[in-house]
């Protein structure tokens, strides 16, 4: 019998992403994928300057429609919103993965200094937290190195992607100088990876999407 996987997105421009990556990873697996989109949980999150009760409390209830119409498994694509996804996978009979999670873990395995770029802080404060607890729970201590690529977001949302991806960049090639390996809070500035020069990548830079899924297939 097919198992199925429920996917909550709080953007419908990443269906698409995951969708090629469930084809590449789950690909001849016998499982049914669906989607839940609600862009107002990522909008809420933004305007209030943190993950609000209110905003969590639906979060919990979509993971719950999920498993009414019969997922085996949730995946909840957005870090920003992650202590929530935590939060229902304790309410929920059905295993629910909060997208960097499986990152985190592996960035604990990589390397003791650890850095994390976002271009939100609503984005940065949970991964960081996330990577630091994973650290613990793996009994390894690392050191964390935050950036916040300020005004980089606003730029994506204006229009002006060339101006987030120069930010980004920048983070990167700064970080890259200091840290064992860089963990991406947003799924968004991935594709800033694919631009940087060779000599500009001293430190492996993980994104959070690929090892989710990688994660999944194995899981399934």
């Amino acid at each position: 019998m097919a198992k199925k996987l429920g996917l909550i997105h709080t953007s419908a421009t990443l269906v698409p992403v995951f969708q090629e990556l469930i084809d590449k990873y789950l690909k001849g697996k016998d499982i049914k994928v669906f989607n839940i989109v609600d862009d107002s949980l990522i909008k809420n999150t933004i305007e209030r300057g943190a993950l609000t009760a209110d905003t969590s409390r639906r979060v919990v209830n979509y993971v719950g429609s999920a498993q009414d119409a019969g997922a085996d498994y949730v995946l909840v694509t957005c870090s920003s919103i992650g202590p929530a996804v935590e939060a229902s996978a304790a309410l929920t009979g059905i295993p629910v993965l909060r997208v960097d999670q499986p990152m985190a873990d592996k960035a604990v395995q990589m390397g003791k200094k650890v850095g994390v770029v976002a271009t939100l802080s609503t984005t940065l404060e949970p991964t960081s937290d996330l990577v630091k607890r994973r650290a613990q729970a793996a009994g390894k201590e690392i050191e964390l190195t935050s950036r916040l690529c300020d005004g980089a977001f606003d730029a994506l949302m204006g229009g002006k992607p060339e101006v987030h991806d120069e930010k980004v960049a920048a983070a990167l090639k700064e970080l890259s100088n200091q840290v064992d390996v860089i963990v991406l809070a947003q799924a968004s500035m991935a594709r800033v990876v694919g631009q940087l020069a060779d000599e500009d990548k001293k430190v492996p830079i993980l994104a959070s999407p690929e090892i989710a899924m990688e994660y999944l297939a194995k899981t399934l």
